[in-house]
């Protein structure tokens, strides 16, 4: 943290900031970066390969990107994204990657140091957000190449670390090490503040306007505390004429809702199953550990139980076949781990034969309750009761995000306020094309809260956030 952010933090500014961003994680940074007056604009011998998008790129030349009608240029566009202003951006820096194309982008960076606008970028951990609490050796689900932010390549930094892509996917570890590595080489690092926890965000009164100015903008106020480099917690209050939701969905693991949850061999995270390995608490000979929930992380729980001879039982609610579990969802080609994974759940359930030894799957399975003896209570699909002796329970079963710092925890910000805030099924609602919230002005979200849950497609929400605070200022009075 730069010695002018500790002097901002440790007083109320009678001139507040124009953003505040909470999260400093792959969106936090694209929109910092983008903040930080570095503006995309097209190549002028750029040959886009979608002819529409082409034919409207040559209409505006000279003109920066976020100075243009996003709406009017993601019209048409399609891709593996519901937001238009995600599949432009994308398209824009990797022109035909999803038809198996190395096109280049067609974008060219200026840093414009007179179009920035000061920002803080708040964080609890470094730069790159929950990154750095993902086991370093795991390999990314997205291929490492679009889990680049702009004009910094993935395979590039890579090559200069002198590493290496596995199956074209990067390790949690390099990719965390690359986001940190992004905000020293742009030159970002004033407006980081690592070690920052926001307790309060709330909406300030407008500030008084002269006559015959325009309408007054909406004032936040940002309260929180940043841990010290000697452990100490510095307070800090924020006015922000803007405030960004960039914190991801992480923060809380969903729960089970069962009696013995809160048993001390419950966890919820895969580095408890790591560290009881290393403990020797479970080995090849002890009981199975029981791993819940049919995502990615708890297929590679199975996978890291599996490398070291653990047995294993695997339960979740879905069928096998149910088209909205991940792994039928994912190319065989690029992800054969996770299909075996999938594979061994379709065939080692308790009612087939044994093809792999210790590895059981309980499709359909609802887990009643844990007890203090490790005994494990299920009823399976025919509502008949189950009871498994287990070593340790990993419940991966997804998570929420901790919106406890806001009004109501945020809850009247989402599309269906009467359900809980989901990434998949009830985002923040915002506006599509400046990612504002459609119930508070001056308040945006972008990322996994905005519905955009891979890095490859949260910078079109920065983007949008960018562009629309990039107007707010040109309308600002002299």
């Amino acid at each position: 943290m730069s010695n002018g952010w500790k002097d901002h933090l440790g007083a109320r500014s009678s001139e507040p900031l124009p953003v505040v961003i909470i999260g400093n994680g792959p969106s936090g940074i694209c929109l910092s970066y983008l903040l930080s007056g570095y503006n995309p604009y097209v190549k002028p011998d750029a040959i886009h390969p979608h002819p529409l998008l082409q034919r409207k790129l040559t209409e505006a030349p000279g003109v920066s990107i976020v100075d243009q009608d996003l709406d009017y240029l993601s019209e048409g566009l399609e891709g593996r994204c519901q937001s238009p202003v995600a599949l432009l951006f994308d398209a824009l820096l990797r022109p035909d990657t999803d038809f198996g194309g190395n096109v280049e982008s067609v974008l060219t960076w200026k840093h414009q140091k007179e179009r920035a606008i000061p920002h803080l970028v708040l964080g609890r951990n470094l730069p790159g957000g929950a990154w750095h609490s993902i086991e370093g050796s795991m390999v990314t689900l997205s291929q490492g190449d679009w889990m680049g932010l702009p004009d910094l390549q993935i395979k590039d930094w890579m090559c200069r670390k002198r590493r290496g892509l596995r199956n074209s996917r990067a390790t949690a570890g390099d990719i965390a090490h690359y986001y940190r590595d992004y905000v020293i080489k742009k030159g970002l690092s004033h407006n980081f503040v690592s070690g920052a926890v926001v307790t309060a965000v709330e909406w300030g009164t407008p500030e008084p306007s002269s006559p015959g100015a325009q309408d007054p903008s909406p004032l936040f106020q940002v309260n929180g505390f940043v841990t010290t480099a000697d452990q100490s917690q510095q307070p800090f209050s924020l006015c922000a004429r803007n405030v960004v939701l960039a914190t991801g969905m992480s923060d809380s693991p969903a729960r089970l809702g069962i009696p013995g949850e809160a048993l001390p061999f419950v966890h919820r995270d895969l580095s408890a199953l790591e560290a009881a390995t290393r403990a020797g608490t479970v080995s090849p000979s002890s009981d199975p550990v029981l791993i819940i929930g049919a995502g990615l992380s708890a297929a590679d729980a199975v996978l890291y139980a599996r490398h070291y001879n653990i047995p294993v039982i695997h339960a979740f609610r879905r069928s096998v076949d149910d088209p909205g579990l991940v792994f039928n969802q994912l190319p065989k080609m690029l992800y054969p781990e996770y299909h075996k994974v999938h594979q061994m759940m379709r065939e080692q359930s308790i009612l087939s034969p044994s093809p792999y030894e210790g590895y059981r799957s309980l499709p359909e399975h609802q887990l009643l309750l844990l007890r203090e003896d490790r005994q494990a209570v299920f009823r399976d699909p025919r509502g008949l009761q189950k009871v498994f002796g287990i070593a340790l329970v990993l419940a991966l079963i997804g998570s929420h995000p901790d919106l406890s710092f806001l009004p109501g925890a945020g809850a009247d910000l989402a599309t269906d306020p009467s359900q809980p805030l989901s990434a998949k099924r009830n985002p923040i609602d915002v506006d599509p094309f400046t990612y504002q919230s459609v119930h508070r002005e001056g308040l945006y979200a972008v990322g996994p809260l905005a519905g955009d849950n891979f890095v490859r497609f949260v910078q079109g929400g920065a983007l949008a956030v960018a562009s629309s605070l990039l107007r707010k200022e040109a309308r600002k009075p002299p």
